[in-house]
């Protein structure tokens, strides 16, 4: 009869309960990730086809590959680092972890590092300023040093250490999505930021990203 169906319905619906939050996390990253994948994207297809050089993309023009090298990083590094905050997955899949891992350590270096090749050696765009590029060579650093600090902890078994520093190596590496909401809220309310603004409006990005992770951390919710 139909009414026996109702205690495995039940038992179907507290599952998908418990399991729905552990998506909640990886699908929210994933939409975050979306803004700089589609802009990244567009920015690769603009230097492959040839596109006018302007003096905003000059830069990009003359030397395309450590662009490139961190727009493929940062692609693969913000889509696949975002399954690594499922902990379900982790637990029942915990080979696909360790091989993800193995994949996301080099892209998340070659995000950071490629990064500071560009802070160091591009000539500075008017949209920028000094505080801007500061910001990014600190960024870089700190990422770089964390994914690093990350695969040294996991290697002596020191899985709090590596989720931690994981989790603040991907959140400063996904700023670029969360900057493009404050400079939006900030355009919306005062007109287009000047380089002043829009470092400003990168530096709160950054800092809301970290600030999450921290309290993720402290919360024990990685």
């Amino acid at each position: 009869m139909w009414y026996r169906r109702i205690p495995r319905i039940i038992v179907g619906m507290t599952t998908a309960v418990r399991r729905r939050p552990d998506w909640l996390v990886p699908a929210g990253l994933l939409a975050l990730a979306a803004i700089p994948v589609i802009a990244g994207a567009f920015r690769v297809g603009t230097i492959a086809g040839g596109a006018a050089v302007t003096p905003d993309n000059a830069r990009f023009h003359d030397m395309p590959v450590p662009v490139v090298v961190h727009i493929v990083g940062a692609t693969l590094y913000s889509i696949l680092g975002a399954f690594q905050f499922h902990p379900g997955l982790r637990r029942r899949r915990p080979r696909w972890h360790r091989l993800s891992g193995r994949v996301l350590v080099p892209a998340g270096l070659a995000v950071a590092l490629s990064g500071l090749w560009m802070t160091l050696f591009y000539p500075l765009p008017a949209s920028d300023n000094t505080f801007t590029n500061v910001q990014r060579l600190v960024v870089g650093a700190v990422m770089a040093g964390g994914i690093v600090a990350g695969f040294l902890a996991i290697r002596r078994r020191d899985v709090r250490t590596h989720r931690a520093w994981m989790t603040r190596a991907y959140a400063l590496a996904m700023g670029a999505g969360t900057q493009a909401f404050t400079h939006g809220f900030y355009t919306a309310f005062a007109g287009p930021p000047d380089a002043d603004a829009r470092a400003w409006c990168m530096f709160a990005g950054w800092f809301i990203n970290i600030l999450v992770a921290e309290l993720s951390i402290k919360r024990r919710l990685i």
